[in-house]
């Protein structure tokens, strides 16, 4: 059963962001992610427990590997370079 990686994202270094951006995104695939949305126009219906600011959603076969993206040492100094330089929730969600 897929697993959608989302994340809220406030950038707050443009510049290191957009590295950051360039570096995951080759991870993410290893893992079997693929990008489903990244930062697109949104259109707020309804936000009484969280206003979104920039969403990024990746889709992956399953959990574990999902999972296993975010914990891998791979993507360690890369999620290191997210957290100095924008603010994020980040929740892996089943797709059932």
């Amino acid at each position: 059963m897929s697993a959608y990686l989302v994340v809220d994202t406030r950038i707050n270094n443009p510049d290191r962001y957009e590295e950051y951006k360039r570096l995951a995104k080759p991870i993410a695939e290893k893992f079997g992610g693929v990008y489903r949305v990244r930062g697109g126009v949104m259109d707020i219906r309804q936000s009484e427990l969280w206003t979104p600011t920039r969403i990024v959603i990746i889709e992956f076969p399953d959990m574990r590997s999902a999972q296993a993206f975010v914990d891998s040492d791979e993507y360690a100094p890369v999620k290191a370079m997210r957290l100095d330089n924008a603010d994020c929730t980040l929740f892996i969600v089943d797709g059932g």
